[in-house]
């Protein structure tokens, strides 16, 4: 996810989503949950990786996306050196419910949002035009970055997504995407956020994948920001989506063995941000996931390793589990 403005560092459910009091007992939950999580970080073991610097991405901004300076890839292949793990079983399209099985989650419904588009390259027009976000307007989407030798940000996305859905689906969730690689371009971000709301979702998590300098390296989790503007307004789900966020965090260390960000969110995998439609427009609780750093060649690795993606959807999923659950 790289950021929308060069110029500007970024800010350093229906059934969970409870109003009045129990709203106020979930946030005050959110500090002391982190808290724990960040003591477990700190004592366990994890995946070998640079140590926290509090450093700012390099990564060059537009709209809800990842992209490196100079590492938009005109014609991005699908062939690279690593391990796709192809997956077979694409089945839902978007907006479609995924069969629901008896479990922990069953009633509760989770939008899965695959960051960008693998067709958008070819649509350069389409998703430059602006769209509103409500406290300014941004391009539509973009293409996403890519490791080095061409695997996409958008093939990562759709394949984390569906290893993500059948994890969710197995627990009993109703599972929506926002996209399956079925259209020509985008959905545009205001369109993704439009998907979860009309969902009345109790949860939606967008899925993404850094694009910042080599060296910068882990996962962080962004949530929304408190904003008001036009169509922007997200007192009431910044706090339960700091808990999703928090949850996802802990998930993902656990299943991964991967550290937080040394160069986003001071070590914690959270960051905060006020400038993505994604987030902005969403009336229930959402989060987007960068799940490693596709410029660096070690996290490059990762992402492009079948087992290491099946790990990433577990822990995402378990964080969800853990939110929807209470």
């Amino acid at each position: 996810m790289s950021y929308d403005d060069p110029d500007s560092p970024p800010p350093t459910g229906r059934r969970p989503f409870r109003r009045g009091g129990a709203y106020v007992a979930v946030a005050a939950l959110v500090p002391a949950g982190l808290a724990g999580w960040l003591l477990w970080q700190v004592t366990s073991g994890s995946e070998e990786q640079g140590a926290s610097t509090g450093a700012q991405s390099t990564a060059s901004p537009t709209a809800d996306s990842t992209e490196a300076p100079g590492s938009r890839s005109p014609s991005p292949s699908r062939e690279h050196s690593g391990d796709k793990g192809e997956d077979d079983n694409k089945g839902d399209k978007a907006g479609a419910e995924s069969p629901e099985k008896d479990g922990p989650l069953k009633g509760r419904v989770v939008v899965i949002d695959p960051g960008h588009n693998p067709n958008n390259f070819r649509h350069p027009k389409d998703i430059a035009r602006l769209v509103d976000i409500g406290t300014n307007r941004k391009e539509c989407d973009t293409t996403g970055t890519s490791t080095n030798d061409g695997y996409t940000e958008a093939e990562f996305t759709l394949d984390v997504a569906h290893r993500l859905r059948d994890a969710l689906r197995e627990q009993g969730a109703s599972v929506r995407l926002t996209h399956d690689g079925d259209r020509n371009h985008g959905p545009c971000v205001d369109e993704r956020a439009r998907i979860g709301n009309e969902a009345n979702a109790d949860a939606v998590v967008s899925l993404h994948a850094d694009g910042s300098g080599a060296g910068n390296r882990g996962f962080h989790v962004i949530t929304p920001a408190k904003v008001s503007g036009g169509a922007a307004d997200t007192g009431r789900i910044a706090g339960p989506s700091r808990d999703l966020g928090a949850r996802i965090a802990g998930g993902f260390v656990r299943s991964t063995g991967s550290k937080p960000s040394n160069y986003i969110g001071s070590g914690t995998g959270l960051d905060v941000r006020d400038d993505l439609g994604g987030l902005n427009l969403s009336k229930v609780p959402k989060v987007f996931v960068e799940c490693g750093n596709m410029r660096d060649p070690k996290d490059a690795a990762l992402v492009k390793s079948a087992d290491w993606r099946q790990k990433a959807a577990n822990g995402i999923s378990s964080g969800i589990a853990g939110f929807l659950e209470g």
